[in-house]
């Protein structure tokens, strides 16, 4: 039986090239997104490798919309197998203390409680099943401190404990959960960020040992390998994924 897999933020960066990637693998996709235009793309270009896809728009900050994408994913393929929960914002990169309330609600929404919403459902989903595989996207700034972006830092703290903690609880009854943490990589919302405090993107890259962003493609690599069956004693891990930018710190 073919498998399925469920992405958010699946319709640009790492989510669109790893929908592309699993595809390749033979495995239908579910493409979670707010943008109908990203996620219309991604099923296209993920049904040009001959597997089947479906594009489901939700606002991962609301717990409703999270339970509809897994209830339509299991109508349309009737399993999840494979969950990588990425849907993410930067947030302005401001100083916290000069960041509005909006803006932490906002990033808080849907970087941690999108991310909480959809291990709850998917993970309820995939234990009636038999087990799955989760990957959550953290990031560099979930395992050191970084400056004008303390809120999406917490986020991405709170990933990891979520990552580690939920083995904790399920992996004696199949559940696999790892978590990546991507360094500055080329993404939409990274240039997007940059292209707003372009002092950063010299810091960043000046401070990366290998003197050169990831590409999302570097990333769908990881991740899709975490996910199938090549990973299957690997759990409760943070792979860095970040030229080493990371290790100097």
């Amino acid at each position: 039986m073919t498998k399925t897999a469920i992405i958010t933020g699946g319709g640009s960066g790492l989510g669109q090239s790893t929908a592309i990637r699993m595809a390749q693998e033979g495995i239908n996709i579910a493409v979670v997104d707010v943008s109908e235009k990203g996620g219309n793309e991604t099923v296209e270009k993920v049904k040009a490798h001959g597997v089947d896809a479906i594009f489901i728009k939700a606002d991962v900050s609301k717990a409703e919309e999270v339970k509809k994408y897994v209830d339509e994913t299991m109508e349309k393929f009737g399993s999840v197998d494979y969950f990588f929960n990425n849907a993410g914002i930067s947030g302005s990169g401001k100083y916290y203390l000069d960041t509005t309330i909006e803006e932490i609600e906002q990033i808080v929404g849907i970087n941690l409680l999108g991310a909480l919403y959809g291990v709850r459902y998917v993970a309820e989903v995939m234990l009636k099943n038999g087990g799955g595989a989760i990957v959550n996207t953290a990031s560099s700034a979930g395992v050191i401190g970084q400056d004008s972006v303390v809120t999406y830092s917490a986020t991405k703290h709170g990933i990891i404990g979520l990552t580690k903690s939920m083995v904790a609880e399920y992996a004696k009854d199949g559940l696999r959960v790892n978590a990546i943490a991507p360094g500055p990589t080329e993404t939409p919302m990274v240039k997007t960020f940059f292209e707003a405090n372009p002092q950063m993107k010299e810091n960043a890259t000046s401070g990366i040992p290998q003197k050169r962003l990831g590409t999302p493609e570097e990333v769908a690599e990881l991740v899709t390998f975490l996910l199938t069956s090549k990973a299957e004693y690997i759990n409760g891990e943070v792979i860095r994924i970040d030229g080493g930018f990371t290790s100097t710190k």
